[in-house]
């Protein structure tokens, strides 16, 4: 890989480093999701195959007022994120 196409100068350059490769995203809404990036735009809106998603849901109980937490997953073949959701997006682990 040429030493221009590797460097990292702005933050998308980093996201652009991880095309095809599977990434974390966390979304408002205590949602969470890793799938292998397929296309992104400068607004961070994503399209992401074989995603696992993670909802966190947490209730209290009405008699003992305890925290309820509760950790819903699915899998999807292909998912569309809007950008205006995502709060992180971390790339996948590299070992020098």
């Amino acid at each position: 890989m040429a030493e221009e196409e590797s460097a990292v100068k702005e933050p998308l350059d980093l996201i652009r480093l991880s095309l095809d490769e599977r990434i974390y995203v966390k979304l408002r809404s205590d949602r969470e999701l890793r799938g292998k990036l397929h296309a992104y735009d400068q607004h961070l809106n994503m399209i992401l195959g074989d995603v696992e998603e993670i909802v966190t849901t947490v209730e209290i109980d009405d008699e003992t007022y305890e925290e309820i937490v509760r950790t819903t997953k699915r899998t999807v073949p292909f998912l569309f994120v809007r950008g205006d959701g995502v709060i992180l997006v971390s790339p996948p682990l590299r070992t020098a």
